[in-house]
């Protein structure tokens, strides 16, 4: 089967052609230009099924073949992942109008999640906020995180159901979860992906308390404490950059105080998010890394990796090279991977699911 995936990011989208399961071509496009979608379309027009990656699928739990109700569905949940739904939905739509015989398939990141035991989903709010169970942690990334269980069940030997793993995902966004039986039961990000660990430009978790006392101190409106959180703090909001890692890590080894102390913060939060996933297992077998940062800093990744030690990892010495690895040392009792990234691998697989069921029914 050849899928055509399609992952829009926060301004950019990711293209693949997929066939039986291996990427025979990739491209990637900015989402501000004009006929982008169709210029994927037209560069790969004889496809089976168009996979487009969704952040955010609310109580979706497996990929779905989109109509028009899930559509109208999808569009629901904007407010929710402002970042990325609007993208998504437009890149969809598109599809759609052009292909309209091709089946196009939507892909959650939420859906890894679905199944998170209610400890770990629920927030401790007022009953009256919660009773209609749609106040609660999802989770994201999902997609990457399934690829990157796949992918380090293989270099470990072991079946994927079977292990339990801590998957960070470090990229522009940053994600940490715990791994058990083939799917999420605990994750650093929850309603909306701006929980957890500190990120490029949002902030992760921040003392609710904290931010009433702004808002009451400074008086602004809701959109603009939005704005605040998810453009405008984490690594650009400490250093006074655009938070591209590589600028921020740039500006520490020129010795800028701020640079180093964010770079601090940024390790020790993503730790802590680390640590706290292992509780939610009841053994620790391996510690995967995937995302940008661990694709194109693993530096980064490895200096994280050696303030794990409570855990069993031993950083190893491991030179910068273009595949999946272990970078531990060959005592660590705990093994620590850099896995690429390739949620369109997972897109597809996803689209072919879909269709297995549709055609059963």
């Amino acid at each position: 089967m050849r899928v055509l995936t399609l992952n829009p990011g926060s301004s950019s989208l990711k293209v693949s052609l997929v066939a039986d399961g291996v990427a025979v071509g990739w491209a990637a496009g900015d989402l501000a230009v004009p006929g982008v979608v169709a210029q994927a379309i037209s560069r790969w027009s004889e496809v089976d099924a168009v996979a487009v990656r969704f952040v955010h699928g609310g109580s979706q739990k497996a990929p779905e073949v989109v109509d028009d109700a899930l559509f109208a569905n999808l569009e629901r949940l904007t407010s929710l992942a402002p970042n990325h739904q609007p993208l998504s939905l437009t890149v969809t739509r598109e599809v759609r109008r052009l292909l309209p015989d091709v089946p196009v398939i939507a892909c959650f990141d939420t859906a890894f999640h679905a199944r998170m035991p209610e400890a770990a989903a629920r927030y401790p709010l007022p009953k009256s906020w919660t009773t209609q169970n749609r106040l609660r942690r999802y989770g994201f990334h999902g997609l990457s995180c399934q690829y990157a269980l796949r992918r380090t069940a293989e270099l470990l030997g072991r079946p994927p159901e079977e292990l339990q793993l801590v998957c960070a995902h470090v990229g522009a966004g940053v994600s940490v979860t715990a791994i058990r039986e083939g799917h999420g039961v605990d994750t650093s990000m929850g309603f909306t992906p701006l929980e957890g660990a500190m990120m490029a430009t949002r902030s992760g978790s921040v003392d609710p308390g904290l931010l009433l006392h702004v808002m009451q101190t400074v008086p602004m409106t809701a959109a603009e404490m939005a704005d605040a959180l998810f453009h405008r703090s984490g690594l650009a909001g400490m250093t006074g950059t655009n938070g591209d890692l590589r600028r921020v890590l740039a500006a520490a080894a020129h010795g800028e105080q701020d640079a180093e102390v964010a770079l601090d913060v940024y390790r020790h939060r993503l730790r802590r998010e680390i640590g706290a996933a292992a509780t939610s297992l009841s053994r620790l077998d391996a510690v995967v890394f995937t995302g940008g940062v661990a694709e194109h800093q693993p530096e980064v990744i490895t200096s994280v990796v050696g303030g794990l030690g409570v855990l069993g990892l031993r950083a190893g010495d491991v030179p910068h090279t273009e595949i999946d690895r272990v970078i531990t040392a060959p005592d660590s009792p705990v093994p620590a991977l850099i896995v690429l990234p390739r949620e369109d691998l997972e897109l597809a697989r996803g689209a072919e699911e879909a269709l297995a069921r549709v055609s059963v029914r």
